[in-house]
């Protein structure tokens, strides 16, 4: 099934949505509205795919995954984790006009699937896949909710960073599956990638960092400790602007960048 046209808001390849896993949605809610002024709204019309995608749509449970709102604008989501097991986590969303095929594109390089496309109400379809190295993406074809509304903005998605192994591996992968819209001349400057062991201990596993935007880093990082989340990585230099990595006050990773 194809995307409908708000699809061509985001081409392929672009990281056009983002949303957390969270065994708290409530507090999640407490925690970034504070951290970042977002309000909130709940997800109508498409509690037939919560339990099939268990992302940002309204559980079956009595806590609804909700959708959050800059200016009044969608930015990101936040659901309930279905599973303990399920680690506490933000995820990146690719844009596709074709999540099908993207699959199919994504086992050919040597990725795996872990959760098919699947329909998610009138918003579009999505999917979940890991790359080589094993770290995990998600796929989104537009239906009534292209993505984000503002980005590049104080509160809003800034970046994402994959934090690989063999940087090689990923430049191939990506580049097969995105001709060359993340790495290669032309990108959109969404995304980048790097060693993981330039952040982080040698032994982390391959993971993509969900990168928002903020005016004062260092500021940014009293509030995240106020609100009981904690600093991974302090605030460093990038090509990209001034980061610091942080987690919320349930234990899920993010990063401010202060461009």
């Amino acid at each position: 099934m194809a995307g409908s046209e708000a699809s061509a808001a985001f081409s392929e390849g672009v990281p056009c949505w983002v949303d957390a896993q969270l065994p708290d949605v409530p507090a999640g809610k407490r925690f970034y509205g504070e951290l970042f002024g977002w309000t909130f709204e709940a997800f109508e019309g498409a509690e037939e795919a919560d339990e099939a995608y268990g992302g940002s749509v309204p559980s079956a449970s009595s806590v609804p995954s909700v959708r959050a709102l800059l200016d009044g604008e969608p930015v990101a989501a936040l659901a309930p984790k279905r599973d303990a097991r399920m680690p506490t986590v933000w995820t990146v969303y690719f844009a596709t006009p074709d999540a099908d095929a993207l699959v199919g594109r994504i086992v050919e390089a040597g990725g795996q699937v872990i959760t098919a496309p699947v329909p998610v109400g009138p918003y579009g379809r999505t999917g979940l896949a890991a790359d080589p190295e094993g770290a995990v993406f998600g796929l989104w074809e537009a239906g009534t909710h292209p993505g984000f509304g503002k980005r590049h903005e104080p509160g809003a998605f800034a970046w994402a960073e994959l934090y690989a192994r063999d940087t090689a591996v990923a430049d191939s992968f990506y580049a097969d599956l995105f001709h060359d819209a993340l790495f290669g001349p032309g990108t959109t400057r969404d995304f980048g990638r790097a060693p993981v062991s330039d952040v982080f201990p040698a032994e982390m596993p391959p993971h993509f960092l969900v990168h928002f935007g903020v005016e004062d880093c260092e500021a940014v990082l009293g509030t995240v400790l106020r609100l009981g989340g904690r600093i991974q990585a302090p605030p460093f230099d990038t090509s990209y602007g001034h980061v610091a990595v942080v987690t919320d006050n349930q234990g899920a990773s993010f990063a401010i960048l202060q461009r």
